[in-house]
């Protein structure tokens, strides 16, 4: 492969990557902790207070009235799902970037089927929610792929099977 994303580009870019996609697991791993922690009482209080001054000011202010409303529609079915979500999508992740760091060829192809799971689940959650932000970690998830795809493809290629 030549361009501007071959060799040492290629590693770079791929190491990035993996940065990046462990900074956002661990901080889903976090937010997992503190969903547990935090009841889905205290966390409506807290939107009431955060949001009473600005609905009384405004009460169509876009920001309060949908924080207040997915703090209303938090309980502890949907605490349960949000902890297991975030704690085993992170770990999970966490995982998969250990792995891929250090370019152990036999578990890129799982990594790759991981993380096209992640892509199918996170397009059909899109098509329900519209969610700007889930479009865009769908669309960091397809450049991992395609990272992973490209630095497996190297370094099965390479006489080692593995680079520098």
């Amino acid at each position: 492969m030549s361009g501007p994303l071959s060799g040492k580009n290629l590693l770079l870019a791929f190491r990035a990557s993996l940065l990046l996609k462990g900074s956002f697991a661990a901080a889903e791993v976090a937010a997992g902790f503190m969903a547990y922690l935090v009841p889905p009482g205290l966390l409506l209080r807290m939107a009431q207070i955060v949001t009473r001054t600005e609905l009384m000011e405004d009460p169509g202010d876009f920001f309060a009235v949908h924080l207040l409303g997915a703090a209303q529609g938090y309980h502890a079915g949907s605490q349960r799902f949000v902890v297991f979500y975030l704690l085993g999508h992170g770990l999970l992740k966490l995982c998969l970037v250990v792995i891929l760091w250090q370019r152990r060829v036999a578990f890129f192809p799982p990594a790759l089927g991981v993380f096209g799971l992640f892509i199918l689940f996170q397009a059909y959650r899109f098509c329900l929610t519209g969610s700007p932000l889930l479009l865009l970690i769908t669309i960091l998830d397809g450049v991992m792929v395609w990272l992973i795809w490209a630095e497996y493809r190297a370094l099965a290629r390479s006489p080692s099977g593995a680079r520098c």
